[in-house]
């Protein structure tokens, strides 16, 4: 009887301590939108009108927001006519958020109208007198210069994550990289370092990954750079750069696909998962999910597009008289016969058409109008760096290789 006694003591207790945080969180809550509501970085109090908050629909039109507001047809038209060398009313996109500030008396009238195109950018309309203005405004940016260094744990996406940075600056490294590092080919336990800036509205609200100032990956055993700079001072062009100088941009990406797997290489003796028979495979197999975007690896022009029973949905594409590329087995495809694409273009999206026992792209290439392992191939490199230049790049970068070896322990 003591034992369910204490028992039960022990469960009011939880239960109590629940509700406890279940109010505490309420009261938090209700406080935190009593101060949004009592505040404003738009430059308005917002106490001192009715504050109504909310994001564009679909189907939404600036004049049908306004015209909500008991704001007839030709004082909209006149509105629209006066902001229209500040702002296209067409641009208004669904999601995104606005804010109206109505008066406070029985008339319940709009007096301010704001837009937020982005978390950087808003737009006010000031409808407060007969002649309605409108202006743009920019918050406030700073930026916060981070460097981070670690060993892979996981995919490069999670280990950023893991480390307190957006999964988005993944993207951006695999980006300068795609030409030099397979990605799939990384290992648990390399190693990588990334000097990078990261922009705060306000100086508080975080706004993403500004830029890299440089970075470094351990891949098959070596040390590998990318340092951004500038060649042309009138462009403005960045480009990224090894330790050397050397452009890290080649003819060809390493693969089709971001973030994917390799299920099968070029061999001339695989079974056949579909035909259940030994055959050549001329081609590099990389899985993916049903729809990911497929990317030609070199600039050219479609030379093919089509579908047959054993490639499915597929794009050829010449990228110039001795190199094609050709991609299979797709859900979709976005490119057509003739058009000129540029390397990283998306020509089509992954799925399992054709001869195929699940959603990947087959990804075949051509040297000299023989199908080769593109894995294995020595290929040409981008445009190399203006020896006019290369004082200054080796200068520039001095301080952040330091930087680097040191986090790195290099």
């Amino acid at each position: 009887m003591k034992y369910f006694l204490t028992i039960i003591i022990a469960i009011t207790l939880v239960v109590s301590c629940k509700k406890s945080d279940h109010e505490n969180e309420k009261k938090q809550l209700v406080e935190k939108l009593n101060h949004k509501k009592d505040n404003s970085d738009f430059g308005f109090n917002f106490a001192d009108f009715n504050v109504v908050q909310d994001t564009v629909k679909k189907g939404d039109t600036f004049g049908t927001i306004i015209n909500k507001q008991n704001v007839g047809d030709r004082k909209i038209y006149e509105i629209v006519n006066n902001i229209k060398d500040t702002f296209d009313v067409r641009t208004i996109r669904p999601d995104k958020a606005y804010t109206m500030l109505r008066s406070k008396d029985k008339t319940n009238k709009l007096q301010v109208f704001i837009y937020e195109p982005n978390d950087l950018t808003y737009y006010v309309f000031d409808l407060r007198d007969s002649l309605v203005v409108a202006h743009k405004k920019v918050r406030p940016v700073t930026y916060k210069r981070r460097v981070i260094t670690g060993v892979l744990k996981g995919s490069l996406s999670e280990t950023l994550t893991n480390s307190g940075v957006e999964a988005a600056l993944a993207s951006q490294i695999t980006k300068i990289y795609s030409w030099s590092i397979d990605f799939f080919k990384l290992k648990k336990g390399d190693r990588f370092g990334i000097a990078f800036n990261e922009r705060y509205i306000n100086d508080s609200i975080y706004n993403g990954v500004s830029n890299i100032e440089g970075a470094f990956f351990e891949y098959k055993g070596k040390i590998m750079y990318a340092f951004p700079f500038v060649q042309n001072q009138v462009s403005g062009k960045v480009d990224y750069y090894d330790e050397d100088g050397k452009t890290m941009k080649n003819l060809f990406l390493k693969s089709p696909i971001k973030f994917s797997r390799i299920t099968s290489r070029f061999t001339m003796n695989r079974f056949h998962p579909v035909q259940h028979q030994w055959k050549a495979h001329k081609g590099t197999d990389y899985a993916a999910p049903t729809g990911t975007p497929i990317m030609t690896t070199a600039t050219g022009v479609v030379e093919k597009t089509g579908y047959t029973a054993g490639n499915g949905n597929f794009v050829k594409v010449k990228h110039n008289g001795t190199y094609a590329t050709q991609y299979l087995h797709m859900s979709k495809i976005l490119v057509r016969r003739g058009q000129h694409v540029n390397q990283g273009d998306v020509i089509g999206r992954v799925g399992s058409t054709g001869l195929a026992s699940g959603p990947h792209v087959c990804y075949r290439f051509w040297k000299n109008g023989v199908q080769v392992d593109a894995l294995k191939l020595k290929l040409p490199t981008g445009t190399p760096m203006e020896s006019a230049n290369k004082a200054r790049f080796m200068n520039t970068i001095e301080p952040l290789k330091r930087e680097l070896d040191s986090i790195g322990n290099l």
